[in-house]
């Protein structure tokens, strides 16, 4: 096993350019850049030019991956577009740390963890809270008992998508608040209570049609947990930006502020009989967190967490939210035990958040 493992990444849209290529500065130690992917061959080869990587197209794709020095892949792709990459890239050998959500679809993943596992290639879900200091924190707090036992969940994510052409905005890329926002939101909540979904309701909203889009430009969710805890939150393309959740207890509540966003520092806050006890957490890089973590997974033949099982939780709690809201009535989930704690604060990883580029 190389020092450095070699890694392609795949897809140059916005959060390849701003957050992922960029993070192998920063976890050198074990992970460089390689090679770049892209339906652009002009911006593959710009792009591999800035950062000394060889440029490949989509249609290239198995020929960059059956190189010897490409060990796994980054997929940044649009969502409809996760399982058949990371499916190929498996087949090859080569391991697969996929974008969030994991797929489309269950069903979607699924396949990718069955062909991962056939194919002895390890498969992580790029949750990158899962490594962040103040996010750990949120749940160390809950698990010790800090506010009691929890009870509520409540976020807000919403920023504003100003090009018509975002592929956030497109059913068949996978588009929609749930599938980009919300996915964030139920991670969360499903970490903090320790505990996977009963029954969902969800309404959605598309109150200005600017754009002429298929996708819902808001969503507002109420998931039910086993021992009748409850977590709403509330996704939006078209308002005002909003990063935040809070989770209530008995004895207190946590709330943390910009809790999502990759670059930004963090504030959290501990309420308990009306004093407030608030930390602050600097920012750090999430992307080269995740990244070094993985390849030192595949250095140790050690299962990474967030694993492609998380992955699939999440994406079956985001079908059942837009069913829920094409029909009006509630979804009710198949009972499942969730099998462990994870991530523990163990999983914490301080990488030096430095500037990013701009995406052009």
């Amino acid at each position: 096993m190389p020092k450095q493992l070699g890694y392609a990444v795949v897809g140059l849209g916005d959060i390849a350019l701003r957050a992922v290529l960029p993070a192998f500065a920063g976890a050198a130690e074990n992970s460089k850049l390689v090679a770049v992917v892209s339906g652009d061959r002009a911006k593959a080869q710009a792009l591999a030019q800035e950062f000394r990587a060889t440029p490949y197209h989509y249609d290239e794709f198995r020929q960059c991956i059956t190189r010897d020095d490409v060990n796994a892949v980054y997929i940044a792709l649009p969502n409809s577009m996760h399982c058949d990459y990371t499916v190929e890239a498996a087949r090859a050998g080569v391991h697969v740390l996929c974008e969030k959500p994991m797929a489309v679809t269950a069903d979607e993943c699924r396949r990718m963890l069955r062909t991962c596992q056939t194919n002895r290639a390890k498969l992580m879900i790029a949750y990158r809270l899962h490594f962040q200091p103040a996010n750990l924190r949120a749940i160390e707090l809950v698990r010790t008992g800090q506010i009691g036992l929890p009870k509520t969940f409540s976020s807000d994510f919403s920023i504003k998508v100003d090009d018509p052409d975002d592929i956030r905005l497109q059913r068949r890329l996978g588009g929609g608040t749930v599938y980009d926002l919300g996915v964030s939101c139920i991670n969360t909540a499903r970490n903090l209570f320790a505990a996977e979904p009963a029954q969902v309701m969800a309404m959605t909203g598309r109150t200005t049609r600017r754009y002429g889009g298929d996708v819902d430009e808001g969503t507002v969710a109420l998931i039910r947990f086993p021992d009748e805890r409850l977590a709403h939150f509330h996704t939006s393309f078209g308002e005002e930006k909003k990063s935040e959740f809070t989770i209530f207890g008995e004895d207190g509540f946590i709330r943390l502020l910009d809790a999502y966003p990759p670059h930004a520092p963090m504030t959290l806050e501990l309420v308990r009989g009306g004093h407030v006890e608030t930390m602050h957490f600097e920012a750090t890089d999430q992307f080269a967190a995740e990244i070094s973590y993985f390849s030192d997974c595949i250095q140790k033949d050690r299962q990474p967490e967030p694993s492609g099982v998380e992955g699939l939780q999440d994406v079956r709690l985001v079908e059942a939210i837009y069913r829920s809201a094409r029909d009006g009535r509630p979804v009710t989930l198949p009972r499942l035990q969730r099998v462990d704690a994870a991530p523990t604060p163990d999983q914490e990883i301080r990488k030096r958040a430095v500037e990013r580029r701009h995406a052009s």
